[in-house]
């Protein structure tokens, strides 16, 4: 292939890589500049105040509990390479997991291509195998989620039902409301679907001689062997108990800075679980949650009697001090890999132990 079509290429995937950061950052302090833009001055001056007085103790604390979960997703990680014959160094998976969380503050999803490259560079565990554990892993997460967000909802309607009410069914019901009742459309979406999945199996030959295709297989297998490790995992309910407690920790990690403030520190257990459960949203849509996420944080606080500028201070105090320590373990794990460039590449077989036929 000439060099000018490779460095078209290149250039073409680092633009579109640039574009998406702008863009989501832009949509981040888009959303900062919203939830700043109507604060009069006193208000302004109140969360500066509020920074000021707030007990950071609690910040601390919360801090470590985040650096508790890490370590336990990285844990978790492992033993889903474990059935598939591979045992990566706990230290390289867990600069792996920091490194990943890294990566999403430039977008989100980036973090889980990263730290699998990693784990193929420094591991020699195939990237494809990786790939599939982490969205397995991610498929586990997201059902946690929808529990949580499913409890919330039951335990907190009387004090979310007017925001929901006002906000998110008026939504949802513009947007996939005509999709529910058009039959037509569903039809003719099943008939596509059926339609696409013939033609791929009678020219399923023929379409592997495409790298896409290839790639695209590769994928499939990786995440049929992250299942499959799924279900021959030695301790379940130790990885149950990892999963658990990730979402445990990544409660008490927030509920325990609503004690910075006099204002907060009488809130129950469901208002920190509606804003874990909200909060996150925030985080899954922009790069780390940057401006959103206090934003949300502050309105979920509103419903619970939270005046504006407390709920947008600690929104912010959360937010900082979460991006403040991934900068920080992400960037060390970055430095620490440096000096693994020699000694990459642990496996069973490099151990000298036997590996799974």
């Amino acid at each position: 292939m000439p060099s000018s079509h490779v460095d078209a290429r290149h250039f073409k995937a680092g633009f579109f890589t640039i574009l998406k950061f702008v863009v989501f950052l832009g949509l981040g302090i888009f959303i900062t500049w919203l939830s700043l833009k109507d604060l009069s001055d006193v208000e302004r001056q109140e969360i500066v105040k509020a920074f000021r007085t707030a007990n950071y103790n609690w910040v601390i604390l919360g801090i470590a509990l985040g650096i508790c979960s890490h370590i336990l997703r990285a844990l978790r990680w492992m033993m889903f390479m474990n059935p598939m014959g591979y045992n990566p160094r706990f230290r390289n998976s867990f600069y792996a997991v920091m490194i990943g969380y890294l990566a999403n503050l430039a977008f989100p999803r980036l973090g889980e291509v990263t730290r699998c490259g990693i784990l193929t560079k420094y591991e020699k565990i195939p990237f494809n195998r990786a790939l599939g554990t982490v969205i397995t892993e991610r498929a586990i997460d997201m059902l946690i989620f929808f529990s949580l967000f499913a409890l919330m909802i039951v335990t907190q309607m009387g004090s979310i039902q007017e925001y929901l009410d006002d906000t998110i069914y008026p939504k949802l019901a513009e947007k996939f409301g005509a999709l529910h009742y058009s039959r037509i459309l569903w039809l003719t979406a099943g008939g596509f679907m059926v339609f696409f999945t013939l033609l791929i199996w009678l020219f399923r030959h023929k379409l592997q001689k495409f790298k896409l295709y290839q790639k695209i297989r590769s994928l499939a297998v990786g995440f049929y062997e992250g299942l499959k490790s799924l279900t021959r995992i030695k301790r379940p309910w130790l990885f149950i108990l990892y999963s658990l407690s990730i979402w445990a920790l990544y409660y008490l990690m927030l509920y325990v800075c609503f004690f910075c403030f006099p204002a907060t520190s009488d809130l129950s257990l469901g208002a920190g679980l509606s804003a874990l459960v909200l909060g996150s949203i925030g985080i899954m849509i922009t790069p780390g949650g940057i401006g959103l996420y206090p934003a949300l944080i502050q309105e979920t606080l509103k419903l619970y009697g939270i005046a504006l500028v407390t709920g947008l201070a600690l929104g912010w105090i959360v937010w900082a001090t979460q991006t403040l320590m991934i900068l920080v373990l992400g960037g060390g794990s970055l430095l620490m890999l440096s000096f693994n460039k020699i000694n990459h590449g642990t496996t069973r077989e490099d151990k000298g132990e036997d590996t799974p036929a």
